[in-house]
């Protein structure tokens, strides 16, 4: 989900959505994060008991789980995590309130100065032991993917599923395989599929959702099937030059090459824990 991300607040992962202009956090994500039970749901569940009213500022959206599927997950947002954490007495409640303050003042100088974003993003990678050439290249797929999925909110696409269909249209006009298939042919688990990809996968990648929007702007495409011809369209513009470039030069372009033998530094645990995983 592309609105969806995780972020670390001492080493522990918090799911969290952008969702009407605000975060929205995975409640028994913080319950864990506060309170180290090994059953934060039952926790969450007697505080609600307990507590009623804290059910009332909660919401549910769906969230990745841990297998990789969608689940309907309570959620908050900041001023209701606050009304919760009241509720739950841990030494952890003070430090992850300035925790949750940092990841609010972040989100807005990023808002104002886009390229701290990509900073952050860009020293995360730097750490992790990818090459410059290939972080740049990273940095402009997000950008183009970011601009795809705000058109097609503008032409009525606003279903997760819808969006998952799409990108797996581009995808297969582009490479020939769904992200699935791209995925198993890399040997990738729950990885991110484009934080595996090779310079040349980003490249084409970017050009089929470019590609995409543009064709979509042009033809004025609404809702999800007009949306969906338009992605046909822009995978298909992207994997005609895919197989020139393979027949001219005789080498295939998606690849089973990945990232996994990459040994992080130490400097990936003190970013991760001010930054976040992006299309996650």
């Amino acid at each position: 989900m592309e609105n969806q991300k995780i972020i670390l607040f001492q080493e522990k992962k918090v799911r969290r959505e952008w969702h009407n202009d605000q975060w929205h956090f995975s409640v028994v994500d913080v319950i864990e994060v506060l309170t180290d039970s090994t059953a934060p749901s039952k926790y969450w569940n007697a505080l609600k008991r307990r507590e009623p009213q804290v059910s009332t500022i909660c919401r549910k959206l769906k969230m990745k789980g841990a297998d990789g599927k969608n689940y309907p997950t309570e959620v908050a947002n900041t001023e209701g995590l606050l009304r919760i954490i009241m509720s739950v007495p841990s030494p952890k409640a003070e430090p992850f309130k300035l925790w949750l303050a940092q990841v609010g003042r972040e989100h807005i100088e990023e808002i104002e100065n886009p390229e701290l974003g990509f900073e952050r993003l860009r020293q995360i990678y730097k750490a992790k032991g990818y090459s410059d050439d290939w972080i740049a290249l990273r940095g402009k797929s997000i950008e183009i993917r970011k601009e795809l999925t705000d058109e097609w909110k503008k032409r009525g696409i606003s279903e997760n599923k819808e969006y998952s269909i799409l990108t797996s249209e581009i995808a297969k006009a582009t490479f020939g395989l769904t992200p699935s298939e791209h995925s198993k042919l890399k040997n990738l688990e729950k990885q991110n599929l484009r934080d595996h990809m090779t310079n040349l996968e980003l490249i084409f990648s970017a050009l089929g959702e470019e590609s995409t929007r543009l064709i979509a702007e042009k033809d004025d495409a609404q809702g999800f099937e007009q949306n969906r011809e338009a992605a046909i369209d822009g995978g298909s513009l992207a994997g005609k030059y895919r197989r020139e470039l393979e027949e001219r030069t005789g080498q295939k372009v998606v690849s089973a090459e990945n990232f996994l033998n990459l040994k992080p530094s130490d400097e990936v645990k003190i970013l991760t824990q001010k930054n976040e995983n992006t299309e996650g």
